[in-house]
């Protein structure tokens, strides 16, 4: 699990780059599974970055990351982490941030990971 999240969080800095091969477009309750995904592990690695959260609760962030993708997308990893790197292409740094500040709370009702 650790290597997955720590994935994902690389994922978030656009260093882990997916192979556009068997790329999948994601609609209606995944995509939204996807934002919040995104949303989540931007706003982690960004938090940590800034010396605001320690490496624990950075990890807690990116595992929900990880298990909102496992449980509420469809899809290859590769599919998802592709997935992903649209959805960061397409946000800014601030729109995300502003997105967990407004949705992080719904993001974790609407894609339970219990």
């Amino acid at each position: 699990m650790r290597a997955v999240a720590f994935c994902a969080g690389l994922l978030a800095l656009g260093i882990c780059s997916p192979s556009l091969a068997g790329q999948r477009i994601y609609e209606g309750r995944e995509a939204a599974a996807l934002r919040c995904s995104n949303t989540l592990a931007l706003t982690a690695v960004a938090l940590s970055a800034a010396d605001l959260i320690g490496e624990p609760e950075k990890e807690v962030m990116l595992g929900v990351t990880v298990l909102i993708l496992e449980r509420h997308v469809s899809g290859t990893w590769q599919q998802k982490k592709a997935a992903l790197r649209v959805m960061r292409d397409r946000r800014s740094v601030p729109d995300t941030l502003e997105d967990y500040r407004r949705n992080a709370t719904r993001c974790l009702r609407q894609f339970p990971i219990n």
